[in-house]
């Protein structure tokens, strides 16, 4: 790291002392800095768009940290112990190389948000479901190839699934208790990979469907239709 580069880092460290958010995104970064001096602070941590290969255990510690954005780096894997901050309301590690995510995630019962959009996840992290104050689930521009029973857990109001490979989405999804929008633009889906019970029995009342393997039309021939265009209008006429 250059003198200029360095010295800038440590003025940022001296403005986080104060301010509880520390912001050192595009600045080339291939390590994270050293964070024991705000350690207890931080409330906020910016890391976004450098070169980082990976995130130290010492993020872990970060114990009063709500947001967290490594968006744009080059991120395989987030550390085990990333559970280990529980007052994490938003997470954002898009546009990195991240095949999975660690089940200690199970633990965030504060987060509201999360941004795992392009990426390399294959499967749908069911360490999510259970979240009690989890609204917005971003994993577009993955390659998951199926929605699985489980899902039933997930407390979402918005899943963003748009640019997967889905061709599967398990009937259980029906069963989420908040899911309102569900986006599946642009992955494998046939008429015949959508559940009955997701159009007839769920709280869905937004399914974006463009971009699979039939035409729009065709779904409006479906058995239960009728009853998720119920659900569509009545959401629509409440926003005007």
């Amino acid at each position: 790291m250059g003198q200029t580069s360095s010295s800038g880092v440590k003025a940022h460290m001296e403005t986080a002392q104060k301010t509880g958010a520390l912001v050192l995104s595009n600045r080339k970064l291939a390590e994270v800095p050293d964070l024991s001096a705000v350690i207890k602070v931080l409330r906020t941590l910016d890391l976004s768009a450098n070169k980082l290969p990976a995130l130290p255990p010492s993020v872990c510690e970060l114990s009063n940290l709500k947001h967290l954005n490594v968006n744009g780096n080059k991120i395989n894997y987030l550390p085990d112990d990333l559970g280990r901050l529980t007052r994490l309301e938003s997470l954002s590690v898009g546009s990195n190389l991240i095949t999975s995510l660690p089940d200690s995630l199970s633990g965030l019962k504060h987060l509201k948000s999360i941004t795992v959009s392009d990426n390399q996840l294959t499967e749908f992290p069911l360490c999510l479901c259970g979240l009690p104050q989890l609204d917005a689930v971003d994993l577009s521009g993955n390659q998951i190839t199926c929605i699985p029973e489980g899902i039933e857990g997930l407390q979402a109001v918005e899943v963003n699934l748009n640019m997967n490979q889905v061709s599967e989405v398990a009937s259980a999804i029906a069963s989420c208790p908040r899911l309102k929008t569900l986006r599946l633009e642009e992955n494998c889906l046939s008429l015949a990979g959508i559940p009955t019970e997701l159009l007839t029995d769920s709280q869905v009342s937004l399914m974006c469907l463009e971009g699979n393997l039939f035409q729009m039309k065709e779904l409006e021939e479906v058995d239960g239709y009728g009853k998720y265009m119920e659900r569509y209008t009545a959401v629509k006429k409440k926003m005007f």
